[in-house]
């Protein structure tokens, strides 16, 4: 249905608090003016300059879940404090957000959503223009996307039927930057961005009243690292959630740490998916769900034992498990033996289509694509990445422009500039004890999260997966989730959702179509 829209409304904060002022403009500072600054001197004149608390609002309606709402469209931005309640006056970063509220609900019955990508370092773009808000862009996925024009359609899969939507850029990135005497250097890390969220969603809802809704976190990748370290952060401060949707699962950064094992047999399943999908495994079974499953099993059984027994595995037993790997996952014994039976997934990207010259995407393998390198062992780029970047930056600027009524002449960071290389990969949780407790070098958050669990046993948490996802798969999930510390009667807390989609499940539109049915009774669920 098209949508029906006033002319925009532009106010500042305290009209949201109010709801009697307005204000005729709405400004931003330029690049310059709010450039970031490593300097750590008390020097006034150093200080960025800070903006006020500005929205742009538009009026808008839509047919979603055989409903028409009609909602209210806000860009805006909230300034946050390293001090509790001190925003105004020594705010450290402004935060940009955009947010979509159904006109004439109850808040204190209506949910409340809180969005963001990942990175660490990303704006929140592609779940903002593909995955659950008001419009979305359709992509030729997984083949490369056409060029401009790109088209940007009414989502009939939003959630705007069940909840209200925050979609927030990190600290960072987007048009959020710092201010006053902030730094990159304050947001970037694990406690640091934490720290920040925390902030700005108890800014949020307090100033929209928002404190009694049932709230929800929607993460995907890094945003799932964020979400479960969040779960305690919150619970500490008093802001009780409802529910967790983790979309394409990164919960503990120490798996991969060189000399363990346990990726190469999370890893295993997802190989079969995507080999299955590429037709590379003989006697192919029609049912990719039940061919994963046989790889589970091979994964958990025979192929975790064998890495087990490491250099003390006998030639015929590696020559055994090769030739069952082979059958799995679609790559030559002897390719698989010369690899010592572990297969990273940069080599299987590689190897799996070497014969055709063409190498798969890492983010999602459903997408192939021409190696200048033939001979090279690792791709030379990600074709699932490049595959639709162009289509989702430059339609989320045209839909700020058109359809929300908001221009800027700073420059949108798809990518936040300093904040990786800045990361501080270290985490302390906020509030477990024991193992969990401790401060780590590198964040593992299940254990946020099953602490959180343990605290809140109301508390629901959906986890999404896109099976043939090679930067976060979806057994390492699963790994992750039952080993958090939860007693056996907490298990029904989390639920899961498979997909034949890539780590943005949103860009395969069947997959989506099944993601948001279930999202729908998650939702119904969790309330």
């Amino acid at each position: 249905m098209p949508q029906s829209r006033k002319r925009p409304v532009l106010t500042t904060a305290a009209t949201v608090l109010t709801l009697l002022l307005a204000s005729p403009v709405f400004t931003h500072l330029s690049a310059q003016e709010r450039r970031t600054t490593t300097e750590t001197k008390e020097d006034t004149s150093k200080d960025i300059p800070i903006p006020q608390e500005t929205t742009a609002v538009t009026q808008h309606q839509e047919a979603i879940g055989g409903q028409t709402i009609h909602y209210t469209a806000t860009v805006g931005n909230l300034l946050i404090s390293k001090e509790d309640h001190d925003e105004i006056e020594k705010p450290y970063h402004s935060v940009f957000y955009i947010s979509y509220t159904e006109d004439g609900a109850d808040s204190n019955k209506r949910p409340v959503t809180f969005l963001y990508n990942g990175g660490p370092g990303s704006a929140t773009i592609w779940l903002e223009m593909g995955s659950v808000g008001p419009m979305r862009v359709l992509s030729n996925s997984p083949e490369p996307t056409n060029n401009p024009p790109f088209k940007v359609v009414p989502n009939e899969y939003s959630l705007l039927d069940k909840t209200d939507l925050v979609f927030i850029d990190a600290p960072g990135t987007g048009y959020s930057h710092p201010v006053g005497k902030g730094t990159i250097k304050d947001v970037a890390g694990v406690d640091e961005d934490l720290s920040a969220f925390t902030k700005f969603i108890i800014r949020y809802i307090t100033v929209n009243h928002r404190w009694n809704s049932p709230k929800f976190l929607f993460g995907e990748s890094y945003g799932t690292t964020r979400s479960a370290g969040l779960s305690a952060t919150l619970n500490e401060a008093g802001v009780q959630l409802n529910g967790i949707v983790l979309l394409s699962s990164i919960l503990n950064y120490n798996a991969r740490a060189a000399g363990l094992d346990n990726n190469y047999i999370t890893d295993l399943p997802s190989f079969a998916a995507i080999a299955w999908y590429h037709n590379k495994v003989p006697n192919k079974p029609a049912d990719v769900l039940t061919f994963i499953q046989q790889a589970r099993d091979f994964a958990r059984g025979p192929y975790a034992e064998a890495l087990y027994q490491g250099n003390a595995l006998s030639d015929a037993d590696a020559d055994k498990i090769a030739n069952q790997m082979s059958s799995l996952i679609g790559l030559s014994p002897a390719f698989i033996k010369n690899a010592n039976l572990r297969i990273s997934a940069s080599r299987f990207r590689k190897e799996l289509l070497r014969d055709q010259n063409k190498i798969l995407g890492r983010y999602d393998a459903r997408f192939e694509g021409p190696d200048a390198d033939a001979a090279g062992e690792n791709p030379g780029y990600d074709p699932s990445d490049t595959g639709i970047s162009g289509a989702y930056v430059a339609s989320f600027h045209n839909y700020l422009e058109s359809d929300l009524k908001f221009v800027s002449q700073d420059t949108y960071n798809n990518s936040g500039p300093d904040l990786n290389q800045n990361w501080d990969q270290k985490h302390r949780p906020a509030t477990a004890t024991g193992p969990f407790g401790r401060q780590q070098a590198m964040p593992y958050v299940a254990g946020d999260l099953g602490d959180t669990i343990r605290k809140n046993p109301h508390l629901k948490v959906f986890a999404a997966n896109g099976i043939y996802d090679l930067a976060t798969p979806f057994t390492a999930t699963e790994w992750e989730l039952a080993h958090m510390g939860t007693e056996s009667k907490l298990r029904a807390n989390v639920t899961w959702g498979y997909y034949p989609a890539g780590h943005m499940v949103y860009l395969n539109v069947d997959a989506l179509k099944a993601f948001r049915q279930d999202l729908g009774s998650f939702y119904d669920n969790a309330r």
